[in-house]
């Protein structure tokens, strides 16, 4: 089944005017600005709502709300100083969380899961500046043997101007 952006937003105004009640509706996109003005005008998106990668303070929350751990964990300066340098979702922090009613156990295991994303961030960088360099080399070459044969020629013209 293929989906127009036509159809999705017949569909949208549909709902809205055969439900008498409220209709909650949740799009989610990691590229909101690819998307069609259409779908984002007013009455059909009302609220745009970034959700962003763990904080610290969002970290504090969802240990409380899942922990029950207010103030001070031996642990938490650690995890707070990996949850900034690494990427992770309040999703993932939570889903770590939830693995033990021991705080002590679930909480380590957060730290494990924060040193093996930020290794893997790590890993991922480090490729990324190899293939940047991998690139730039190509780029090199292919730009050298341009200029090569862009000589090449220019003498062959040169050559064949003086046979004439």
């Amino acid at each position: 089944m293929q989906l127009t952006l036509s159809g999705l937003l017949n569909f949208i105004d549909g709902l809205w005017s055969s439900c008498g009640d409220e209709r909650i509706i949740i799009f989610t996109t990691n590229h909101k600005d690819r998307l069609d003005p259409a779908l984002l005008r007013p009455g059909r998106m009302d609220m745009h709502i970034h959700m962003s990668y763990c904080t610290p303070h969002g970290f504090r929350v969802l240990a409380s709300n899942y922990l029950g751990v207010n103030g001070y964990h031996r642990l938490f300066g650690e995890i707070e100083d990996l949850i900034e340098n690494t990427e992770v979702t309040p999703a993932q922090v939570a889903e770590e969380l939830m693995t033990s009613e021991d705080s002590d156990a679930a909480l380590e295991g957060l730290v494990k899961l924060l040193k093996r994303k930020k290794l893997e961030g790590d890993e991922l960088f480090d490729e990324g500046l190899h293939k940047g360099e991998i690139q730039k080399a190509k780029k090199q070459k292919v730009e050298n043997k341009r200029r090569g044969s862009v000589r090449i020629k220019s003498r062959r013209k040169t050559i064949k101007r003086r046979s004439y």
